[in-house]
């Protein structure tokens, strides 16, 4: 095996590592957006719902 045989092989594991470690990262801050757009989406509609029922009761009184 030549000396450039050994440094394409080197590069291609280094460059495989280094990949993974990036879509790691990405995929967790993409779950963390999507993670947050849900809560806001909950949060939104719990609001929403608690509103409506305060409404009610003053309405009563």
């Amino acid at each position: 095996m030549g000396k450039s045989t050994v440094w394409t092989v080197v590069g291609v594991v280094v460059a495989v590592v280094i990949a993974w470690f990036l879509v790691n990262a990405i995929f967790q801050v993409v779950w963390f957006i999507a993670r947050l757009g849900m809560v806001a989406i909950v949060a939104l509609i719990v609001f929403l719902v608690l509103r409506m029922l305060f409404a009610r009761r003053d309405a009563d009184d």
